[in-house]
């Protein structure tokens, strides 16, 4: 499940809001005779208190400097009877700030500065981390339209907030503006990623459940691809395939469409992603039914070596002996059978043969029959497809990837996921929520 992100606790915000402003918050009293001009005061470089407001003003400043918050409540009450001038307004919601620091009242906090960047005297240097702050708050508080004004006054003002296209993306999305919040999460994605850094998960998860909601699923799988590149787990490559094919429109006769799943599971399997029983029982069944008995068997032994179930599962167990006795001595008779002129001059014969070789580990020895099999009329996609991956598992990236490139149809999705993995670096963590993996069954 995804969760909110926590706002920001008082404490925190004391530390980076400290007493920013007091510099500029001296009392009508001390000040020069000579006041500071207008326009040197609307940016932010002096503050002007009225004359009334002086003494009140001076107890504000000196209950905070003492951090005595119940004078500071009193400073503030007998302030807002004298507080007339813009000036005064706004350092009254300066110390009504220092106040809600101090009793760590957020709501408190979050009227402050309301009061402060309305009045249009916050100092250009302080516009960003209030706007952050009273965004955050927002937030917090489910008010997405006025999250979304804040954070977009911070990001404006060069906020270096690293929650600041987070909490704004989700606005978004939280508020229905689901291509605004995508646009923000993909900006935020590729800074990150031109930073040289990892970009958070969430910038991904909630998008994806966004449009998961929002029945677009080709960009979902798209996203879902992006991701990828930067969560290259087992969980989140599972997550991602079964998505593939729950999504997928269907497409071709049934044994086409089963003829892509079990294209798919081999992904699966080769990211190391398969964990279920009932991920092993497909794919040794769409196997055996293929013709591919070395295959069928290799899948089995693979999930009783990791323990997935036991050797004595009754109905895979039954399965792999029963491709056993089908395979014979294919395993040692199928290259020399691959190269024979008439196995490579016939497309359909070739493809199969290549096929049967992959599921017996023999990759290299399959590229030929896959280029041979691609230059037929039928199913060139799927072939071109198979060519890739025998390239990619036999180690050859570049050419896995231009085999790749040359992919459409119903593969293209997974063309594209196999050139991610082909690119991916080690697998690092997963720090964020993930969304809920679709079942299985």
């Amino acid at each position: 499940m995804f969760n909110r992100f926590r706002s920001m606790p008082a404490t925190a915000m004391a530390a980076v809001l400290g007493c920013a402003l007091m510099a500029t918050a001296t009392p009508a009293t001390a000040q020069k005779k000579e006041k500071p001009k207008k326009e040197e005061e609307a940016k932010g470089k002096g503050l002007s208190a009225s004359k009334a407001f002086g003494p009140a003003l001076k107890k504000m400043t000196d209950a905070t400097t003492a951090k005595d918050a119940a004078a500071l409540q009193a400073a503030l009450t007998e302030g807002q009877g004298t507080a007339t001038a813009p000036d005064d307004k706004y350092l009254l919601g300066f110390y009504q700030l220092q106040l809600g620091i101090l009793n760590k009242d957020q709501a408190v906090q979050g009227q402050a500065l309301d009061a402060m960047l309305d009045s249009g005297l916050t100092p250009p240097e302080n516009l960003a981390v209030y706007s952050f702050f009273s965004g955050n708050f927002a937030y917090a508080a489910k008010d997405y339209p006025k999250a979304i004004k804040r954070l977009e006054a911070a990001r404006a003002a060069g906020s270096t907030e690293a929650n600041v296209p987070i909490l704004l993306m989700d606005s978004y999305l939280s508020s229905g503006q689901v291509d605004q919040g995508i646009t923000i999460a993909k900006a935020a994605i590729e800074a990150s990623r031109a930073a040289g850094q990892r970009p958070s998960d969430e910038l991904y998860v909630r998008p994806i459940k966004a449009l998961q909601a929002a029945k677009r699923n080709d960009e979902m799988l798209a996203l879902m691809t992006l991701r990828l590149r930067d969560y290259s787990q087992p969980q989140v490559w599972r997550q991602t395939l079964f998505s593939v094919l729950q999504a997928g429109p269907a497409a071709g006769t049934p044994k086409e469409q089963e003829s892509v799943t079990l294209d798919v599971m081999r992904l699966m399997r080769a990211a190391g992603a398969m964990t279920e029983r009932l991920e092993y029982d497909e794919y040794s069944a769409l196997a055996a039914s293929d013709g591919l008995p070395g295959e069928a068997v290799a899948v089995i032994q693979e999930g009783e070596q990791k323990k997935v179930f036991p050797g004595t599962d009754a109905k895979l167990a039954a399965r792999r002996d029963d491709q056993k006795a089908r395979a014979g001595n294919e395993a040692s008779t199928i290259v020399a059978y691959s190269k024979q002129p008439s196995t490579l001059t016939n497309p359909k014969t070739a493809g199969a043969t290549a096929d049967a070789l992959v599921g017996y580990g023999h990759y290299a020895d399959a590229i030929p029959l896959y280029q041979a099999a691609a230059k037929g009329a039928a199913d060139k996609d799927m072939w071109t497809y198979r060519l890739g991956v025998a390239q990619a598992l036999s180690g050859d990236k570049a050419a896995a990837k231009a085999s790749f490139g040359q992919v459409a149809g119903p593969r293209k999705r997974l063309a594209d996921l196999w050139v991610v993995k082909l690119d991916a670096p080690a697998a690092a963590p997963v720090a964020a929520a993930t969304p809920a993996a679709p079942a299985t069954n």
